[in-house]
């Protein structure tokens, strides 16, 4: 598993954006996260060590632009190479999340086709609106490996309309961070349930900072986190 931070910074669209953890971050380093800047890792995957291996090795995922937005407005001018690198390393999966599904058809490349096997493109869907807008446009759009990710999960979410058309994944998890709005777990264990009829693989990626599971309301630090929701036992 690897990380490709292209370009950071971002502009808030959704419910979900409201306490993000990249402008949560920078704000504390005195940086305004609506500022998009190209980064020093933008050619990453096809970098080489002094042995001339790519410091990436074959075989990995690669999760991309995890402190922005791989189809957002201000980086149309960088994307074209951006689709060169991963077009130059068929043997890297490429793993990108997106709360911009409705600009997917500004932003691919001209060879896409029916879409490139080493890439993975996943909407986000907070709440049942979001699923409502997003959900239509990820499964008409040309895309061999598509994804759902509910993060942060804000209300109960019915996926069941379009977990049998195409979708290969879905993740779950609460908001983390001082702000965090409260994710119950009979919202969690809802998708797993839809997933589980469907025979789509769910992952239950985080409790958030604030869980609401059997009439109790639980405050979680963000260090247990991830290792709650893998004790709940839903992957799968």
């Amino acid at each position: 598993m690897a990380g490709w931070n292209l370009w950071h910074g971002c502009h808030k669209i959704s419910p979900g954006c409201a306490h993000c953890y990249v402008y949560r971050r920078d704000e504390s380093i005195g940086v305004d996260a609506s500022q998009v800047r190209k980064t020093k890792s933008f050619q990453l995957p096809v970098s080489k060590n002094r042995a001339g291996e790519y410091k990436i090795p074959s075989g990995e995922t690669v999760y991309t632009c995890f402190s922005s937005d791989f189809f957002l407005e201000e980086a149309d001018q960088w994307r074209e190479e951006a689709w060169d690198i991963i077009r130059r390393r068929p043997d890297l999966n490429f793993f990108l999340v997106t709360k911009r599904i409705h600009r997917f058809w500004e932003c691919i490349p001209k060879d896409w086709g029916g879409g490139w096997e080493n890439v993975y493109i996943n909407a986000t869907v907070e709440n049942q609106a979001m699923a409502d807008f997003r959900m239509p446009l990820l499964v008409e759009a040309p895309i061999r490996h598509r994804g759902v990710a509910c993060e942060p999960l804000l209300e109960a979410v019915d996926l069941s309309s379009w977990l049998g058309q195409g979708i290969e994944r879905v993740g779950a998890g609460g908001e983390s961070g001082p702000d965090a709005r409260i994710c119950r777990f009979d919202w969690i264990l809802g998708l797993k349930q839809q997933c589980s009829s469907a025979g789509v693989y769910f992952s239950y990626h985080q409790t958030g900072a604030k869980l609401e599971k059997d009439g109790r309301l639980y405050t979680i630090p963000r260090y247990l986190q991830h290792e709650q929701a893998r004790k709940a036992g839903l992957d799968g």
